[in-house]
C-alpha cells in the first residue's frame, strides 16, 4: 500500500517516513501542500494521505477542501497532523475534509492504528467500487437480452428496435459483449451436408462416364 506524506519539517518527515516503510508501506514524501496536491493528482496516486497541518503554499485543510472539491479524488483517506488540541481547530480539519486527525508530537502506536483504520476503509471503498462496476456491466447486458424478441418464421430473422430485421447472430453480436464462431451440428451435416456431398459425387461421376463414352 502506497502512503504519501506532506511534512515540510526535515526531522519529522523523515521520522515519519521511515515509521511507515519499516512498517512495510510504500512510501511517496512531500515538503508542502502545494507538491502534495501535485502528487494526489497524479494517476497512481496513494489512496491514503498524513498532511501536516501547517505547511507552505498550501497547508493541510486547503489540500483536504481541494481533494474533496475533485470528484475522482473523493475516495482518498486523509490525515492530518497537527500541534492544535482546541476543539474548534478539530472541527474546522474534520469538515475541510479531513478522515482523521493525529496531534503532535505524533504517538508512533497511535499514528500506526489510525492507519490501518484507514486502510480497512480504503479497501471497502475500493471493493464496493469494483461489486458496483461488476453490477452495472451485469445489468447492462441484462438490458439487452431481455423482452420477446420478434423473429421471422421462415427465414428466422430478428425484427430490431427500428424495425429492420438482420441474421440473429449480427443481433446477438450487437446487443450484447459475445462473438460468434461458425460450425455445424451433426443433424445438420446429416440432413443438409452430406447429402449436398452425395450429390456433388454422383454429379462428378456422371460427367466422368459421359467424357469417357463419348
Amino acid at each position: 500500500m502506497r502512503i504519501l506524506i506532506a511534512e515540510d519539517d526535515p526531522t519529522s518527515r523523515l521520522l515519519l517516513a521511515t515509521s511507515l516503510k519499516k512498517w512495510g508501506y510504500d512510501v511517496v514524501v512531500t515538503s508542502d501542500g502545494q507538491e502534495a496536491w501535485d502528487t494526489l493528482q497524479q494517476k497512481g496516486a496513494p489512496q491514503l494521505a498524513i498532511l501536516d497541518w501547517m505547511m507552505p503554499h498550501l497547508d493541510g485543510p486547503e489540500v483536504c477542501r481541494l481533494v474533496r472539491e475533485k470528484l475522482n479524488l473523493r475516495h482518498l483517506y486523509l490525515i492530518l497532523l497537527t500541534t492544535k488540541s482546541e476543539e474548534d481547530d478539530l472541527v474546522e480539519g474534520l469538515q475541510a475534509g479531513a478522515d482523521d486527525y493525529v496531534n503532535k508530537p505524533v504517538k508512533r502506536k497511535e499514528l500506526e492504528a489510525r492507519i490501518q483504520v484507514g486502510l480497512r476503509v480504503v479497501k471497502l471503498q475500493n471493493d464496493l467500487t469494483e461489486r458496483v462496476r461488476e453490477l452495472q456491466a451485469a445489468l447492462a447486458r441484462e438490458e439487452h437480452l431481455q423482452g420477446l424478441l420478434p423473429i421471422c418464421s421462415y427465414c428466422k430473422k430478428i425484427r430490431d428496435d427500428q424495425g429492420y430485421y438482420q441474421q440473429v447472430e449480427s443481433y446477438i453480436e450487437s446487443h450484447a459483449n459475445v462473438a460468434f464462431s461458425h460450425g455445424i451440428c451433426p443433424d445438420c451435416f446429416e440432413t443438409k451436408v452430406k447429402p449436398e456431398i452425395e450429390e456433388f459425387k454422383a454429379q462428378h461421376q456422371r460427367e466422368h462416364k459421359q467424357n469417357s463414352e463419348g
